[in-house]
């Protein structure tokens, strides 16, 4: 697989986990589709690193990593940020 392909490939991922956060937990969210792409992987990445750790699983899985996207939109949403 190229250098592309993968790093479009971790896009759609990362929207499609951070569109399902943003989905789901209610609420205004004004953020971008890049934001929304990032919150995606790092609670993907997130998730992954609490799956080996603590469930000592090898992989997340798409729930949890939508679970732990919510968390971050969520902390996002409570840090206030200048403007």
């Amino acid at each position: 697989m190229s250098l592309l392909a993968f790093l479009l490939l971790l896009a759609l991922i990362g929207l499609v986990v951070g569109g399902l956060a943003r989905l789901l937990l209610p609420g205004p969210d004004p953020m971008g589709i890049v934001e929304t792409i990032l919150i995606g992987l790092f609670g993907s990445f997130a998730a992954g690193l609490f799956s080996w750790y603590v469930l000592h699983r090898h992989g997340a899985g798409l729930i949890l990593s939508i679970v732990f996207s919510m968390l971050i939109v969520y902390l996002r949403r409570r840090v206030p940020t200048r403007r």
